[in-house]
């Protein structure tokens, strides 16, 4: 008796069978390489992340600044991201800090526009602190990294004045670029007191940070000197 010629599987069972198996590598090595939220947590150092609270006032300084550019403060919310942040990215917030820093002249918005608190795009050549970061946050955003993790933050700085600072938010923790130095820094080691900041979500919509206190009526009225500070560099 001859032995009957075995029967080809229908195309669709393959096709479903190459799928399922390319699904379950695909989650295999999911679960292998990308860490979860408390992984992350578990990596980066105690105090990486500042205490985020709840919703407050939008400084009027934002609101102005987006009232004057049309378009600039535009889009949805957004789900949170944060950069990874490999040696790449280090290079990359640190040329942009830098780079602002020696380009732009520091000089006061009462020097510069006559009125005691004005944030702007430091077209020609002059700004101060939140001048600065609104430059680098363009800039950052242009070169690819996600607009919500680019945080316009207001802080008090080492005289308890108001100040302006980008906090840019890693899955090592969240680091500051500031007109002041040429370094990016873990925020806890600034020195500063964080007062409040962009949400990740939502770029219109400021959240506080850390336990309540009496914020700074302008974010700077004067233009400070240049001071430098040691960098953190990440893991290869």
């Amino acid at each position: 008796m001859k032995d009957r010629p075995a029967k080809s599987k229908p195309i669709f069972f393959v096709e479903f069978r190459a799928l399922t198996l390319a699904l379950a590598l695909f989650f295999l090595i999911s679960s292998i390489v990308l860490p979860s939220d408390a992984e992350q947590v578990e990596r980066a150092p105690p105090g990486a992340f500042a205490l985020v609270g709840a919703p407050t006032s939008i400084p009027y300084g934002w609101a102005d600044f987006c009232r004057r550019y049309d378009g600039e403060c535009d889009g949805a919310p957004l789900p949170p991201r944060d950069v990874a942040f490999t040696p790449d990215a280090a290079e990359a917030l640190e040329r942009v800090n830098t780079w602002v820093n020696a380009h732009i002249e520091a000089v006061s918005d009462m020097e510069h526009w006559g009125v005691v608190d004005q944030w702007d795009y430091p077209s020609d050549g002059k700004g101060d602190c939140e001048d600065y970061a609104l430059l680098k946050r363009k800039l950052l955003m242009k070169e690819g990294f996600p607009r919500q993790a680019l945080l316009m933050t207001v802080v008090k700085d080492l005289n308890n004045e108001g100040h302006a600072i980008l906090t840019v938010k890693t899955d090592a923790g969240e680091f500051v670029l500031d007109n002041l130095n040429n370094e990016t820094k873990p925020w806890d080691q600034t020195g500063y007191r964080f007062i409040k900041r962009q949400s990740q979500t939502d770029q219109n919509v400021w959240v506080q940070l850390g336990e309540p206190t009496p914020e700074p009526d302008f974010v700077s009225r004067r233009a400070p000197p240049r001071v430098t500070y040691g960098r953190r560099r990440p893991s290869a």
